[in-house]
């Protein structure tokens, strides 16, 4: 989506940046993955074929795609900002209803798991769906045996919609009703908006 294409949003654990060409290498390593080839209902690419995809869901304007950045790490100096990739996290937007949306996250570096990205990260997109593209209502699709993503997005008040057998996967739901739009602003409440290239600055002495 060029819409992000240039947006960064950073929190207290994550920085999430727009998909770029650089991630490309490093998301196709993960991507071969079995593990998360399944939790993601994807298929293994080629390279070539990343860069591609990259590039498509880029200019598709109902798909939008933050890659996750470990702040700590990115807080690093020594290290790049391709050293500090986590995740990555989705929105899909239903092509017949552009207020309804389908969310899905994933944590690729096992490090960086049950650490708070993933929860951060994922309320951070939520509320950048409902102000800046105006989503009423969220899908989520996860894997039967994704016993971590299933306890977030119920923690989150998403509610079970349906399981498919022949899938294998849960579909579950958000309505967005005032309230929780509140509670979503609130929540990213400390979540600062810059302009990419951007790279966090360390907390100083002087800062406090």
């Amino acid at each position: 989506m060029r819409k992000n294409g240039d947006t960064v949003l950073e929190g207290e654990k994550i920085v999430l940046v727009p998909y770029k060409k650089n991630h490309v290498p490093r998301y196709h390593e993960w991507m071969q993955s079995t593990e998360l080839l399944e939790q993601t209902a994807s298929e293994r690419l080629s390279l070539e074929q990343e860069y591609d995809m990259q590039q498509t869901w880029f200019q598709d304007e109902n798909k939008c795609t933050f890659i996750i950045l470990d702040k700590n790490k990115w807080l690093q100096p020594e290290l790049t900002e391709i050293d500090c990739m986590a995740g990555d996290v989705n929105l899909f937007l239903d092509v017949n209803h552009d207020d309804i949306a389908e969310i899905e996250i994933m944590i690729a570096e096992p490090p960086c798991r049950r650490k708070g990205l993933g929860r951060e990260a994922l309320l951070a997109m939520m509320n950048y769906g409902v102000t800046y593209l105006g989503i009423k209502k969220y899908e989520a699709k996860i894997g039967c045996g994704n016993d971590a993503s299933l306890t977030l997005f119920h923690k989150l008040g998403f509610v079970k919609i349906s399981i498919s057998e022949i899938f294998n996967e849960v579909t579950l739901e958000m309505q967005i009703t005032p309230g929780i739009q509140q509670w979503l602003h609130q929540a990213t409440s400390h979540v600062s908006f810059h302009k990419y290239p951007f790279r966090p600055k360390p907390t100083t002495q002087s800062d406090l």
